[in-house]
């Protein structure tokens, strides 16, 4: 067993960034305002 320690909820904090940056390029570049909004909020929710 590997006994290397991993701190997974920083990990999982920091996929879930960059699955939310590319979304909001793509809205941006679609111009979907709304999307482009929540994604924003989720965005600050998720820097907190």
């Amino acid at each position: 067993m590997n006994n290397q320690n991993y701190d997974f909820a920083q990990i999982h904090r920091a996929n879930l960034l960059q699955i939310l940056e590319r979304r909001l390029v793509i809205a941006k570049r679609n111009g979907e305002s709304q999307l482009i909004q929540q994604l924003e909020a989720e965005k600050t929710y998720l820097n907190a």
